[in-house]
């Protein structure tokens, strides 16, 4: 089984080793060791996790997550590229696929979209299909905010229906299944998509919070 999350893993390890610990992501107010900080939380640190969901904990959470973003940034870094520790579930091949990918792929564009010099990259085919399995996966999630219909086009793998309009009429969003992935998780200014239906609509996704949180 090829191991996309695995890949992007390591390709975001190899771009936070390259740019260093005080470069700027797309995650407001994180530079890229707050961004790694989180990651290592994620996979290492239940109790944050959860204690990110319960407001009064959400001082903890900062204070935490900042002593462990002020540490040693290479051990940091490699504490990512390790991933999951055996008792995580993440730690399984097929676990760290389903549940990795779009968090990889999307956080590693994090930190290439906010330099100055970026280029979209060529993905390859499979990678674009598994993005396009996700995206539909959670797509009804992501734009469940949105007060228009959503309806997704990946180019070269089909149409998806993600949302019926509510106040709105219905967008249409096309582009590859890696960019319409980066819109449904709010990176909206830097995916590459294109939006078609009246512009009230469209004025009205595009001031909708999308997204997990």
């Amino acid at each position: 089984m090829t191991r996309h999350a695995q890949s992007e893993r390591l390709r975001l390890c190899d771009d936070l080793d390259r740019l260093g610990p005080d470069e700027p992501t797309l995650c407001e107010g994180w530079r890229t060791r707050d961004l790694a900080a989180h990651l290592v939380i994620r996979e290492r640190r239940p109790d944050l996790v959860v204690g990110g969901f319960v407001p009064f904990l959400a001082g903890r959470v900062a204070r935490e997550q900042g002593a462990i973003a002020h540490g040693d940034y290479a051990a940091l870094v490699d504490t990512v590229r390790r991933g999951a520790p055996a008792w995580n579930p993440m730690s399984r091949p097929k676990v760290d696929e389903l549940a990795n990918l779009v968090e990889f792929f999307v956080h590693h564009e994090d930190v290439r979209r906010a330099q100055p010099d970026w280029q979209p990259r060529e993905l390859p085919a499979a990678l674009q299909g598994k993005l396009w399995a996700s995206l539909k996966r959670t797509a009804r999630l992501t734009f469940r905010k949105s007060a228009t219909g959503i309806v997704l086009i990946g180019e070269g793998h089909g149409r998806y229906a993600a949302k019926l309009p509510d106040h709105h009429g219905t967008v249409v969003l096309r582009g590859t299944p890696a960019e319409l992935v980066l819109y449904a998780y709010g990176r909206k200014a830097v995916a590459r998509v294109g939006l078609g239906g009246d512009a009230d609509d469209i004025a009205a996704l595009q001031e909708a919070d999308l997204g997990l949180g």
